[in-house]
């Protein structure tokens, strides 16, 4: 598996990975409207944009075959939270990946790392209450 930071032609990976992993992740606890009405191509048009000004910064994991995941970090955006604090603020693995031992759990630590050569020291990442246990990470994995 190959982890990279994220180019514009990547951008429509990234956005079925997110759509289909919302849909995937959090069916039965978010309005099965809502998540239908969830579009690859605004997610598209929304991580283009990201990717070309950086923020988030966006690494993405490769393997035979396409995207396996991705992470989206940045500044912590807790009010108050000191200027060294870096977050986690998304990371999706295909559905289909889920199950790959490994493959989630491979992009956590290089947020971490790459977060660090900068100049956050701390970093935090957040859940969904609900969301099942095999479809997220420990926040041990991504802390400094």
């Amino acid at each position: 598996m190959h982890i990279a930071p994220a180019r514009l032609e990547d951008a429509r990976q990234v956005a079925e990975i997110h759509v289909t992993t919302w849909q995937s992740a959090y069916q039965g606890i978010v309005p099965a409207e809502y998540l239908a009405s969830l579009s690859v191509d605004q997610r598209e048009a929304m991580w283009r944009e990201s990717i070309a000004e950086g923020v988030p910064e966006l690494l993405v994991a490769k393997a035979e075959g396409g995207m396996v995941g991705w992470v989206a970090f940045g500044p912590c955006r807790d009010e108050g939270s000191p200027a060294d604090s870096a977050e986690v603020w998304a990371i999706y693995v295909a559905p289909v990946f889920l199950v790959e031992r490994g493959r989630a759990h491979a992009l956590a630590p290089r947020a971490g790392a790459h977060a660090r050569t900068g100049v956050q020291d701390r970093q935090r990442v957040g859940v969904h209450a609900e969301c099942p246990r095999n479809q997220v990470l420990s926040c041990r994995r991504v802390r400094a």
